[in-house]
């Protein structure tokens, strides 16, 4: 990376967060908790959430909160609720897509995109956030944002979310955790040098009639007509490729019931 403003910003940037120790970390994030509306709910959504590693920190918005993958310009997750209310909103998509303040080393941004050949792949769609005008906007910030090759980002991804969205309806309430994957990389692009992921993961908690369910998915970066089973992993397994620990709050049982099952047939394809 040449030695631009924002490249010798992120060096010192890695250096000063670096420098936090972990008994630190718990403090960083509660600041940001209650900075949020609700910040009882944001403490529940934290038992959520993946674990969080050394040097890194919790960006909340409004409706969703993420982690910010500085090396590859874009989010290492994302984390957000749905529930049967928030579907079929009112509101348009105005595509207003811009730089996320949020992010203190400065996200990617239009530049990093144009002319690029990938799509601006939303990480929670767009369309699970038509309940809301203020939701639907924050779904277009940059942090929200991975290069999708078109035909994954309008094909199987959309299918994917669309699918996620019926399950949704017929449930109490969704927690959904999505992000790249990084073990492949095609390329990067723009003056950021944004990495173009080889593949995505989606994490889904569902709450039905005082029950959980969980199902993981991975997803090539690439066009495919394979049926959406075809993805599915138990979460113990994604947690092995990708390197996360999803649910490291949860006890025994959980992880034991939820984590290292993989019953497709307990949802409606």
């Amino acid at each position: 990376m040449r030695n631009t403003p924002k490249s010798i910003f992120k060096i010192v940037f890695f250096v000063g967060v670096s420098s936090l120790t972990v008994s630190f970390l718990p403090s960083f994030q509660k600041q940001f908790c209650l900075s949020d509306i609700n910040s009882n709910a944001c403490k529940h959504d934290s038992l959520y959430y993946p674990k969080i590693d050394s040097g890194e920190y919790i960006i909340h918005h409004q409706y969703y909160d993420l982690v910010y993958d500085e090396q590859h310009e874009q989010a290492k997750w994302i984390f957000y609720k749905l529930y049967p209310g928030y579907l079929n909103g009112p509101y348009k998509r105005k595509n207003d897509f811009r730089v996320d303040p949020k992010v203190i080393s400065n996200s990617a941004n239009h530049n990093d995109y144009r002319g690029s050949g990938y799509d601006r792949g939303h990480l929670m769609p767009a369309a699970d956030m038509t309940w809301s005008e203020v939701a639907l906007s924050e779904s277009f910030y940059y942090s929200n944002m991975s290069p999708q090759h078109p035909s994954f980002n309008r094909g199987v991804w959309k299918r994917l979310e669309s699918k996620v969205r019926s399950w949704c309806a017929e449930s109490d309430s969704l927690f959904v955790t999505t992000g790249p994957v990084f073990n492949t990389i095609f390329g990067v692009i723009g003056p950021n040098k944004v990495a173009v992921p080889g593949a995505y993961f989606k994490v889904i908690i569902r709450f039905k009639q005082n029950k959980k369910e969980g199902i993981a998915f991975l997803l090539p970066n690439t066009s495919s007509k394979n049926l959406l089973e075809t993805f599915v992993y138990s979460i113990d397994s994604l947690e092995k490729v990708v390197g996360i620990d999803f649910f490291h709050h949860q006890n025994e049982e959980f992880q034991r019931n939820i984590e290292s099952s993989m019953d497709i047939a307990m949802w409606d394809w």
